[in-house]
C-alpha cells in the first residue's frame, strides 16, 4: 500500500474509534489515490449522509506543493481552509483527526494563528505555540471520573492500574495526536501521550470533539493542563498489561516528582510544571 498504511492494524483498541472512517480512507489511497484525494473523498461522502454532520470539517486537503515557501503552515490553514497533505503516516494521521474532531482542530488552528499573528515566525517558535503543538501532535483526551483522573496526574501507577483498576470502566481514552497514532504503528512500551481532561460523560467523539474545543484558550493550553500516560497500560489495550507486572518498569511508569525552582545559572528557564515531567 502506498504511504506506509500497510503498517497500521485497524484492530488496534486504541484505533476503534478512528476505523471506519480510517480504513475507508485507507483504502482508497490503496487504490491509487493520494493521501489528500482520499481524505477529500471521505469529506465529501460525510456531507452526503448528512449536510450538518461534525466530521465537516470546513476544510480541504491539498497536496503538500500547494503551500507557498515562506507562508507558515498553520497561517496557511487558517487563510485559506486547506490543508496541506504529504503522502505518508503523519499526514494521514493527521486527516483523520480533521475527519473526526474538526471542532477541536479548527480551534487550534486559530489560536497557532493568532500567535503568529502577534508574534510574527521566528527561529523559535515560543511556549505557548509549542504547548498548542504538543496537543496537537501527542495528546489524547479522556472523559473519567475525577478519582481516575486524580491518580493519574499523581502518577499512583499502582492504584491507577491495578488496585483500583475498575475505574476504568467509567473511562474513555481517545487518541487524538497524529504523532501519537503514527507512533503506536510500531508499538512500544514507552510510548506516553499527553493526556487532556474533557468534562465527564462523554458519549460520543462529536461531543468529546465539542467538548474539548470549547475549552481551550491560549492562556489554558499554555498552563500545559496535560498529565502523562504511558498508553500500552491502559487496560484492554495491550495483553501484557495484564499482570500487575507490567507496571513494576520505572524506567516507564516513573513517579511523580514535585516541581524545583529553577536554578539561578540559567534565569530564563521556566520552571517545570509537575503535569509536565515525565
Amino acid at each position: 500500500m502506498a504511504a506506509g498504511l500497510e503498517a497500521i492494524v485497524w484492530g488496534a483498541a486504541w484505533l476503534a474509534p478512528l476505523a471506519s472512517v480510517g480504513q475507508a480512507v485507507a483504502a482508497r489511497v490503496a487504490a491509487g489515490g493520494a493521501v489528500h484525494e482520499a481524505l477529500n473523498a471521505a469529506l465529501d461522502e460525510a456531507a452526503a449522509q448528512s449536510p450538518a454532520d461534525q466530521a465537516q470539517s470546513g476544510v480541504r486537503f491539498v497536496p503538500q506543493a500547494s503551500l507557498p515557501v515562506g507562508q507558515a503552515y498553520e497561517d496557511f490553514i487558517f487563510k485559506t481552509h486547506q490543508v496541506p497533505t504529504r503522502d505518508g503516516l503523519h499526514d494521514f494521521f493527521n486527516g483523520l483527526a480533521w475527519l473526526h474532531f474538526p471542532q477541536t482542530k479548527r480551534r487550534l488552528n486559530e489560536l497557532q494563528s493568532a500567535q503568529i499573528a502577534n508574534d510574527g515566525i521566528g527561529r523559535v517558535r515560543g511556549p505557548v505555540r509549542d504547548a498548542i503543538t504538543v496537543l496537537d501532535e501527542n495528546a489524547a483526551f479522556l472523559s473519567a471520573p475525577d478519582a481516575l483522573w486524580d491518580l493519574l496526574v499523581a502518577k499512583d501507577w499502582q492504584a491507577l492500574f491495578v488496585a483500583q483498576r475498575h475505574l476504568w470502566r467509567d473511562a474513555r481514552l481517545v487518541l487524538f495526536g497524529h504523532a501519537l497514532l503514527e507512533k503506536l504503528t510500531a508499538p512500544r512500551k514507552p510510548i506516553t501521550a499527553h493526556v487532556y481532561r474533557a468534562q465527564t460523560a462523554i458519549e460520543s467523539i462529536a461531543e468529546m470533539d465539542a467538548s474539548v474545543a470549547s475549552g481551550l484558550t491560549a492562556a489554558r493550553v499554555g498552563s500545559k493542563p496535560f498529565a502523562h500516560l504511558p498508553v500500552l497500560g491502559v487496560p484492554g489495550w495491550w495483553a501484557a498489561n495484564e499482570s500487575p507486572a507490567f507496571y513494576d518498569d520505572p524506567a516507564v511508569f516513573r513517579p511523580y516528582r514535585v516541581a524545583t525552582p529553577c536554578k539561578q545559572v540559567f534565569p530564563a528557564k521556566p520552571c517545570g510544571n509537575p503535569l509536565n515531567s515525565p
